[in-house]
């Protein structure tokens, strides 16, 4: 922290912060691993995020990112925070700064010190360890006051601009509490709106671009299959296509010949909306024989009071039922949810396939799922989608015991 810091404070200029939709912040420390649990409290918090680890590398993000928040890391040396106060006074940074160290932590305060002096708008210093909340606290005014609107953005638009990207949501065999597996869930993470769900840029049936997306889902579970195999251990995936583009020419060939080869693959499942799938079955019946030799299977996705259209078919092409969200969540204390709920394992049983109870959020749920006799349930109780690093980091064996 040397004098050249005056000089480059008095040129700052006096300008009023933006305000975006979406808050930018930028990471600023040497540790790799403190960056990335940061970046992910932060991006839980509805930030989009950056990393840098030295000072040079924020000069980059400064000019680029335009990030409204620097979490400022503190090294134990103190002479790394120095560097990046300067390059904050030098870049003309507007933003906010938070330091983030150890409790009674002398450079810590003289970091806050030292920017305040120099005209840096410092926020009040997070000490670690923290909670999540506390974070939340000292970052309030950067959230937005309301829910963003739609983002007028087209699924092609964000193809070719490579903005999608597909989390991951663990399965956890209903019995033990172990992960048996994972749903991945397609997101747009837009450079202005930030993480952006399915629903707003999904497109219509008809819409050309539905195959391009379901081959870049197809394409992208691929990798992220064999980049879960080399960072944890084989991973069994779940993947959302539509019916109609199983009827596309070439779609079911292209689908059998782009599955990993790998002996440790353990196979893929492709889950279809019900009402899909019930208006298709004869057809998906000729695609489950054809994917079968190909470790492929079929499941019946968000499947609810239309489970009476499945009854006395003989046999079904899918390996899996899962329940929809809406009759599982409260089950444990709706008994119509509950009557729903068990009709479905009813049917699975009957069938000899596999039951799913999707949307577990409380530990009535999970006890009403074990009663009813489920084989697999996900939800938030075990975890929220996640991106795929932060997913292959999660612990293979951690149960809901130690989540909840």
């Amino acid at each position: 922290m040397n004098d050249e810091i005056v000089e480059l404070a008095a040129r700052r200029p006096k300008t009023f912060g933006r305000r975006k939709v979406t808050p930018r912040a930028c990471v600023a420390d040497g540790k790799r691993h403190l960056r990335a649990f940061l970046a992910e409290v932060l991006e839980d918090l509805g930030f989009v995020t950056s990393e840098c680890a030295s000072a040079d590398e924020l000069q980059t993000v400064l000019t680029s990112e335009l990030p409204d928040l620097i979490l400022l890391g503190i090294s134990a040396d103190g002479i790394e925070p120095g560097k990046f106060l300067e390059t904050l006074v030098r870049e003309a940074f507007d933003g906010k700064v938070l330091a983030v160290g150890a409790r009674e932590s002398i450079i810590v305060r003289a970091v806050q010190q030292v920017g305040e002096e120099y005209g840096l708008a410092m926020l009040p210093p997070l000490t670690t360890p923290f909670a999540a909340e506390t974070l939340r606290e000292r970052v309030a005014m950067l959230l937005p006051e309301e829910p963003a609107p739609s983002p007028a953005v087209h699924v092609g638009e964000a193809l070719h601009a490579g903005w999608l990207e597909l989390w991951y949501q663990p399965k956890i065999d209903a019995r033990t509490l172990i992960r048996s597996g994972a749903e991945a869930l397609v997101r747009m993470r837009h450079p202005t709106w930030g993480v952006v769900p399915p629903a707003y840029f999904i497109p219509e049936a008809h819409d050309p671009h539905l195959r391009d997306l379901s081959e870049f889902v197809i394409e992208r579970a691929v990798q992220d299959w064999h980049y879960l195999l080399e960072h944890q251990s084989p991973v069994d995936l779940s993947i959302n296509l539509p019916a109609s583009y199983l009827k596309e020419p070439h779609a079911v060939h292209d689908l059998c010949r782009r599955v990993p080869t790998h002996p440790a693959f353990g196979g893929l499942t492709i889950e279809i909306d019900s009402e899909e799938a019930i208006r298709d079955l004869d057809h998906l019946a000729e695609v489950a024989r054809e994917v079968r030799l190909h470790n492929i299977g079929l499941s019946i996705d968000n499947l609810g009071a239309n489970w009476p259209e499945l009854m006395d078919l003989g046999k079904i092409p899918f390996i899996k039922l899962k329940a929809d969200r809406h009759f599982v969540t409260g089950s444990g204390d709706d008994r119509l949810k509950r009557t729903v709920c068990r009709h479905i394992v009813e049917l699975a049983q009957g069938y000899g396939v596999g039951a799913i109870a999707e949307g577990v959020e409380s530990r009535a749920d999970l006890v009403a799922a074990n009663e009813l006799g489920f084989d697999l349930v996900q939800g938030f109780l075990f975890g929220k989608p996640m991106p795929l690093k932060k997913f292959a980091r999660s612990a293979l064996t951690r149960t809901v015991l130690d989540q909840a």
